[in-house]
């Protein structure tokens, strides 16, 4: 029996390979679910258990798990109310845009310079993160022209860095609906998902027709994805800003680890 598990192989990868990438990608989803960011955890996992091939083809095959994964977080915050249509029906559209837009940049160019313009940025995203005490539970102040625009604008943009590199999508979305739009926690959340899952499928389409998805790989994963996704939602959606505001600043701290590691290891990353 132990010998036949062993010996069994899904698209080429030994089964304990497939089982390592599982719970990678459970711990990612359930991040990923309160405040954003599994990316982070899921594309190295990725990256080393698919050894020397070429990127895209984990980047693509993580996009399999994450974007079945966040359907069903998405599911439950549109169940317990806490996704505004007006503010983000629009924003799918956007966010699928940019999506397919950055995706398609990441087959032209490299992405040195994105990780360079990070590591400049990601420790303002922190002092921003830190500088209130609390995250709101209850709506703020805001024109509403001024929030629509902040939110579409943001969508596309986040969108477009969701294609090409993904990690921390969903935090840098959350503290932009949060701080710039005045969301309160749980719908911010809630619409953070919705243009997430949009993203995720933009991008899952675009290196499905490229040719860079391992679909046995990418499916059973799904189902560690969908568990994490599921039980984090519920976390989120329970206890509002006393979660998903320190998760936030955990995922933070380990983009600026990762993209740092990257650019002085970049053989270990491939």
């Amino acid at each position: 029996m132990l010998q036949t598990l062993t010996a069994l192989r899904i698209d080429g990868f030994p089964l304990w390979v497939v089982l390592l990438i599982c719970a990678g990608v459970f711990l990612a989803s359930f991040m990923d679910a309160i405040a954003g960011g599994g990316g982070i955890i899921s594309v190295p996992t990725h990256l080393i258990a698919f050894g020397g091939l070429p990127a895209p083809y984990a980047l693509g095959t993580n996009k399999v798990s994450a974007a079945i994964g966040t359907c069903f977080s998405t599911a439950r915050f549109i169940k317990n109310g806490y996704v505004d249509w007006r503010l983000f029906g629009p924003s799918i559209a956007f966010a699928l845009v940019g999506s397919a837009i950055g995706t398609w940049l990441q087959h032209l160019t490299p992405d040195a310079v994105l990780k360079y313009l990070l590591l400049v940025v990601l420790p303002v995203v922190a002092f921003i993160t830190l500088r209130g005490r609390e995250w709101p539970d209850e709506p703020g102040e805001i024109d509403p022209k001024k929030q629509l625009a902040i939110i579409w604008a943001a969508s596309f943009i986040i969108g477009g860095y969701d294609g090409y590199y993904g990690p921390g999508t969903g935090t840098f979305l959350m503290i932009i609906f949060i701080r710039a739009a005045k969301m309160d926690t749980r719908h911010a959340a809630g619409g953070v998902k919705v243009i997430n899952l949009s993203s995720n499928i933009g991008s899952l389409v675009t290196q499905m027709v490229s040719g860079y998805v391992f679909w046995g790989v990418g499916l059973i994963a799904a189902a560690a994805s969908i568990a994490g996704h599921y039980i984090g939602s519920g976390l989120a959606i329970k206890n509002g800003s006393r979660i998903v505001r320190p998760t936030v600043i955990i995922v933070l701290i380990l983009l600026t680890v990762k993209v740092g590691s990257e650019l002085l290891f970049p053989d270990f990353w491939g």
